[in-house]
């Protein structure tokens, strides 16, 4: 069977997250939601994505295509309610999309809602965790992390980890060639999971649960409080809360990053900090690229949204429920606004164009710092995100204040 992960208007809404992936690219609690589906549905795997994007996230078709939207997590129930759906049925859940199955070729994600009023609908009446917003990758990554850390390390033994550690229950779990010296692991608050060749230096003080990436590194003296997730080759110091790195992203110095997401290719200076919480206490406001306004958000607690590549200089203070685009560049005193459009430079003094040249010159230098290379295909979407976010940029000041 063919698996296809279908993007729909749901990629919108992950917006700047997605500007750059497809939504069953994005990071949760271990892995991406797309190498969960892969561990748990064998299959030939593809993307129905943004016709940008897919010169990197290509479409294969087959016979028999189970089309399954990229932002649902699987589970043994829904794997189940997939395996019984037949050809020409759609599985819904209180009336959004998680699946079709069919032999025809859809080629827009955008679209494929459309065709479901010619099939045959089946209800799932199970629960199912559906990312829809940016916020859900920190509010649901509990859980996730959770599932993931008994799916992973089932049958599988631990590395063992030095005696100047202080590890605080059993639920930890340390893969080949990571390195752990005198910090402090609670793991009565949830597991504990560090991958291979990743790295907790010492004093650092965890609490789970928390997931640490491959070749990643947390530096001496973090302090880190769960459900907190970083992505592989990731550098993060200072506080963090209840966040999700995607990958090779660097916060490696002191500063307060919580109820978060933060891209891959990003770097905080010293000091950068967010708040997640409203002086008074009010609900958070986001900005959504498919309304084009900021929308609640049910939450009392939501910090920093940025999109890849995006940077910020020493002391940078993100005010509650910002949102910084791709190749943003920030710095300088006081609170920026709480939209950041892509390929913006500067901060609360204003922002200028941050030109594509000039950024598609530190990305790759940024990139070659750790072996990897700036492909063609990543460089057209980058370029294409410049040009969706030039209305942004022309009309900056009027989303100075909410």
């Amino acid at each position: 069977m063919q698996v296809i992960l279908f993007d729909d208007k749901r990629w919108q809404q992950l917006l700047p997250l997605t500007f750059t992936r497809p939504i069953a690219d994005l990071r949760i609690g271990i892995d991406t939601i797309r190498e969960k589906w892969e561990a748990l549905l064998p299959g030939d795997y593809a993307w129905l994505c943004e016709p940008y994007l897919s010169s990197k996230f290509q479409i294969t078709y087959g016979n028999d295509n189970l089309y399954i939207y990229g932002g649902c997590i699987p589970d043994k129930n829904i794997i189940a309610a997939l395996n019984n759906l037949k050809v020409n049925q759609a599985l819904l859940k209180n009336g959004e999309l998680i699946a079709v199955r069919s032999n025809e070729k859809y080629f827009s994600g955008m679209s494929l809602s459309e065709h479901v009023t010619a099939l045959e609908k089946v209800e799932y009446t199970n629960t199912v965790i559906s990312i829809s917003r940016p916020w859900h990758l920190f509010q649901y990554n509990d859980v996730v992390l959770r599932a993931d850390f008994e799916r992973i390390t089932a049958g599988k033994k631990s590395q063992d980890i030095t005696a100047n550690n202080t590890i605080i229950g059993n639920q930890i779990f340390v893969e080949p060639g990571a390195r752990v010296e005198a910090a402090i692991i609670n793991t009565t608050t949830g597991p504990v999971y560090i991958g291979n060749d990743a790295e907790i230096m010492e004093g650092a003080m965890i609490r789970g649960p928390f997931a640490l990436g491959k070749h990643s590194t947390i530096k001496m003296g973090a302090k880190i409080y769960g459900a907190t997730t970083i992505g592989p080759h990731c550098k993060v110091g200072g506080e963090v809360n209840n966040s999700v790195f995607q990958s090779y992203s660097n916060k490696a110095h002191d500063g307060f990053i919580g109820n978060s997401v933060i891209g891959s290719w990003c770097n905080m200076g010293a000091d950068t900090n967010n708040s997640n919480l409203k002086n008074n206490y009010a609900e958070v406001k986001l900005w959504d690229y498919q309304t084009q306004k900021f929308i609640p958000t049910g939450l009392q607690f939501c910090g920093l949204i940025m999109g890849d590549h995006s940077k910020c200089g020493i002391n940078t203070m993100f005010n509650t429920g910002t949102v910084v685009g791709v190749n943003a560049n920030i710095f300088g005193d006081g609170f920026p606004r709480n939209f950041i459009p892509s390929y913006s430079w500067g901060g609360a003094a204003g922002f200028v164009t941050y030109k594509l040249t000039d950024a598609m010159t530190v990305a790759i230098e940024v990139m070659q710092r750790r072996s990897v290379q700036l492909s063609y295909a990543d460089k057209k979407i980058l370029t294409t995100v410049y040009e969706l976010s030039e209305k942004y940029r022309k009309g900056q000041l009027i989303f100075i204040h909410r």
